[in-house]
């Protein structure tokens, strides 16, 4: 008997036994007159004869026979590792080959079809795969086989779990289906999928096809229409930077829309009427509201698919304060899953700092009393990532003046995706407002106050590096270890008010950065309005020598001593980093190993996650510096760094001149002073949680000694306060050794959690399903098979290389790091590396200011970059367009291991780096190391 290959012209009857649901939905459009693109099904049974023939029934029987969707990522693997494997045998080979002819060849939509898909009561909506713009015969086999799998894949069996069902899928049918050159498309409701109300509709719409939307890609346009005549009610332009269309080779072309066309929307008022008149059909035909794609192609309304809105009502959002929390920039610092002293330390910090703020701005009273109500409170700890709580964010810029330009200003810098509306932001206030004449002179004091820090801020930052200076050297030269854990506990506390919380006023220059830069932004804008991208970054890049940049300076003056001297540069390529400080002296390279110390003593503090209490720096473990020395040792280029700054006197020189560039000039001069000042604050910061790393370390040592804690390492479960409380006497000792235990454990669970960027929640964040809608989910994301991202231009130039997917700053050697986020430790590093590209962060961060400055091209904000990237692929980075395009993909396509797979921003895993104690997973340390 023939396995079935059916079309439109099938008969219904046969087409509802062996086509799937979706397969079925396109039967009865196509016969209805919509205009369907031409297609055929490979029906159920090419997939149950595949199974006879290569003897997978057995396998899958007994893979799913159990049903503990516990296992499902294991199950889904196994399975499709069976199916990739498995012989397809002639019947099945001829039957793939006839419906790809009869879908007419050439670029092909593959989509998968499930025996119970699209149906009343349970969609599988979005659980089995579709792949777009596949050409030939050899490729649409690969991506059936593709679409079997995914009837087994991990979501579809953990849907069926939810719902109570079979683990078995009665079987996949395959649809191949001619694709259309979308020059719109989108996604119909019929019917508003929140509420369920069929008085409306609701209409997406991007440019080019519609992967940009589904995936979640591109931010589309949305109106809603009345149902029963068609006007709009609603329309919300989204900003649809990106197009994505069929490319000349599989999957899709990434380009960019053009600004006027992301102004305004997608769709003419022909279009929405079109779409509104069609989906009244559809739905009357069905006789059931209606999730209609459709795509716009030569004036033609096409309709790929259709399927029942089967989302229920969505519950109430629960009540309780609004709470945006968003994991921009804070990610530089504190990135993937920290320990909780790391995270209670910083809070803490925080809220002296940004209290200390308030009071040098002159709040005062019963104002101060209300700031102190939100600053404890502007950091988040969720399933062990920090993130900022970010409208706490927002009242504190509000301190300041001109808050409508410092918000947006704030944004930028943070690198937050999506602004808040005005209408949020207008509600938000650091205190109750008042009326009246106190409330004016309250905020003329603030604003005066301002205004003088605002004009004196070098004179301010003079002061303060001098009297930090003074102090840090006190606090550094002291060993804690050897001191009683009750002397180190008072010093700490010491640390805290001479350092730390004296660090209040400072924060003025982080205002001054935002307005100086605002307004910098605001000229350029005015007045050259043609200017690149990346302009304003580089106008105001720091002008002379950055502090941060003084690493990779003196690294690069190590490698260079290296070099100079063939038996330390052999001994160093060939031994461990490890081995290498102990092998340097057996040798007698006692001047060479100076170099080293003078190197960790200057900068020993600045190694990756150098704010993390849990991670050693260079001063414990200076293996990590080897491994900056041997990677600078391999890649001696790069040594001349291009001047951004001059690159932008050139522009200006061009294009600027009289008073216009007089009043440019000095708002510039300020942005760059700022910034350079910044950097130099960035250092201290380094210093004062470096001496704290190393008390608060010596403490767990003490805790241990004493029995309170099982080993040294386990004080990083600890919160500070409960430290305090053990040597305060608040707090039984007894009870921490189970408080870490318990953290540890659950630790290691968050780990495993996929932490979403940005997201919302009402009332206490982990209660009525908060995190759940916010989508805290295990397993990583799927790639789209984008060829070109793009993301924030931040350092000009242009660089082909292959990349290298890495969650910790070695072993580059040339390549283009792609990373999910950097930190100030990172900045070692950059000299080996063509270009740089980050997931997360913003122009401002560390990392981003010191690769203008060493003229790396660089771009920021680059969506899915460790997704969709992997090490290997080689990559044309234009820093100045902001665009990363895949030229190559890695010789053993699907073979070579992801280096992002470690990435603790992205999976949070918090691999030990350097030596560094297993304080959040891997091996336990001795109590006394």
């Amino acid at each position: 008997m023939p396995l079935h290959v059916l079309t439109a012209s099938s008969d219904h009857s046969v087409i509802a036994e062996w086509a799937g649901g979706k397969a079925e939905n396109l039967h009865t459009l196509t016969t209805s007159g919509f205009h369907v693109p031409r297609w055929s099904v490979l029906g159920l049974d090419v997939f149950a004869e595949f199974c006879r023939g290569s003897g997978l029934d057995e396998h899958l029987a007994r893979l799913l026979a159990d049903g503990r969707h516990a296992q499902a990522r294991q199950v889904a693997e196994d399975v499709a590792g069976l199916i990739e494997a498995a012989p397809l045998g002639a019947r099945v080979t001829e039957a793939i080959a006839l419906a790809y002819r009869q879908a007419g060849g050439g670029a092909v939509a593959v989509r998968s079809s499930g025996a119970e898909e699209d149906g009343t009561r349970h969609s599988f909506a979005g659980q089995f795969d579709s792949f777009l713009n596949v050409r030939g015969l050899d490729d649409v086999t690969a991506h059936v086989r593709r679409c079997w799998a995914s009837g087994f894949s991990e979501r579809s069996l953990r849907y069926r779990a939810q719902r109570r069902l079979p683990p078995g899928t009665g079987g996949v049918a395959v649809i191949v289906q001619r694709m259309v050159p979308a020059e719109r498309s989108g996604v119909l409701f019929t019917a508003d999928p929140t509420t369920g109300r069929t008085d409306r509709q609701l209409v997406s719409a991007v440019h080019g096809l519609g992967e940009g939307l589904v995936s979640g890609a591109v931010d589309a346009d949305t109106v809603v229409l009345d149902a029963a005549t068609g006007r709009p009610l609603t329309t919300v332009i989204g900003d649809k930077q990106e197009r994505y269309d069929a490319g000349p080779g599989p999957g899709c072309r990434v380009s960019p829309v053009a600004a006027e066309d992301r102004a305004r929307c997608a769709l003419t008022p022909a279009d929405l009427a079109l779409l509104h008149e069609t989906g009244r059909r559809i739905t009357a035909h069905f006789g059931a509201p209606q999730d209609i794609e459709w795509a716009i192609a030569e004036g033609t309304l096409w309709i790929l698919q259709s399927r029942p809105v089967t989302t229920p009502a969505r519950a109430p959002e629960p009540e309780g304060e609004l709470r945006i929390w968003d994991n921009s920039n804070i990610i530089e610092s504190f990135g993937g899953v920290v320990s909780p002293l790391t995270f209670s330390f910083a809070a803490d910090t925080y809220a002296k700092v940004y209290d200390g703020y308030a009071r040098a701005l002159g709040v005062r009273g019963e104002q101060l009393r209300e700031v102190g109500e939100w600053t404890p409170h502007l950091l988040g700890y969720l399933h062990g990532r920090v993130y900022y709580n970010l409208l706490h964010w927002y009242r504190m810029v509000r301190l300041a003046p001109l808050y409508p330009l410092n918000r947006r200003v704030l944004e930028k810098s943070l690198g937050v995706a999506e602004s808040i509306s005005d209408e949020t932001a207008d509600a938000l206030h650091p205190f109750t407002p008042r009326s009246g004449l106190r409330a004016r002179l309250s905020q003329l004091v603030r604003t005066s106050v301002f205004t003088w820090r605002f004009l004196t801020v070098r004179k301010s930052v003079e002061r303060f590096h001098r009297d930090f200076y003074r102090a840090y050297a006190i606090f550094n030269d002291v060993d804690y270890d050897s001191l009683p854990g009750d002397e180190t506990y008072r010093r700490f506390r010491r640390l805290q008010r001479e350092l730390i919380e004296k660090w209040g006023p400072m924060q003025a220059l982080d205002a001054t950065i935002l307005l100086s830069v605002g307004l910098l932004a605001l000229l350029t804008r005015s007045w050259l309005p043609d200017a690149p991208e990346w302009f304003t970054w580089a106008a105001a890049a720091p002008a002379g020598t950055v502090e941060s940049a003084e690493p990779v300076r003196a690294l690069r003056e190590l490698a260079a001593r290296a070099r100079a001297d063939p038996e330390i540069l052999h001994l160093l390529e060939h031994t461990s980093d490890s081995a290498a400080h102990r092998a340097l002296d057996e040798a007698g390279h006692t001047r060479f190993l100076a170099a080293v110390d003078a190197y960790i003593a200057d900068y020993g503090y600045r190694s990756p996650d150098e704010l993390k209490l849990e991670v050693p720096d260079l001063h414990e473990n200076p293996a990590g510096l080897f491994t900056l020395l041997r990677d600078a040792l391999r890649d001696p280029a790069n040594e001349g760094a291009r001047d951004r700054g001059c690159e932008a006197d050139a522009y200006l020189d061009e294009h600027l001149h009289g008073p216009r560039r007089l009043l440019y000039e000095r708002v510039r001069g300020k942005a760059r002073a700022a910034l350079a000042d910044r950097e130099r604050l960035r250092f201290c910061r380094t210093r004062a949680f470096g001496a704290a790393k190393r008390m608060l370390r010596a403490l767990g040592r003490d805790l241990a000694r004493t029995g309170a804690i099982d080993a040294w390492d386990d004080v990083f479960m600890l919160r500070l306060e409960e430290i305090k409380g053990a040597y305060e006497g608040m707090i039984v000792h007894t009870e921490l050794r189970e408080l870490a235990a318990l953290r540890r454990r659950q630790l290691a669970a968050d780990t495993a959690l996929h932490a979403p960027s940005r997201f919302i929640t009402h009332g206490a964040p982990y209660w009525s399903g908060n995190l759940e809608r916010a989508g805290w989910a295990g397993g990583p994301a799927a790639r789209s098979g984008a060829r070109e991202l793009r993301g924030t231009p931040c350092g000009p130039g242009v660089a082909e290389a292959a990349a290298v997917v890495t969650d910790h700053p070695h072993d580059i050697g040339g390549g283009v790091l792609v990373t999910y986020r950097t930190d100030p430790g990172w900045v070692a590093a950059l000299p080996s590396a063509a270009a740089l590209v980050i997931e997360r962060g913003s122009p401002l961060t560390h990392v981003a200011v010191v690769a203008r400055e060493l003229g790396i091209p660089t771009v920021v904000q680059v969506k899915d970059a460790t997704t969709e990237i992997r090490t290997g692929t080689r990559l044309r980075v234009d820093g100045a367009a902001g665009t990363v395009t895949v030229l190559t993909d890695p010789p053993d396509d699907g073979a070579t291991p992801d280096r992002h797979d470690a990435t603790p921003d992205r999976h949070d895993a918090t691999p030990d780096r350097h030596g560094a104690s297993a304080a959040l997973n891997g091996p336990r340390t001795e109590a006394h190391p």
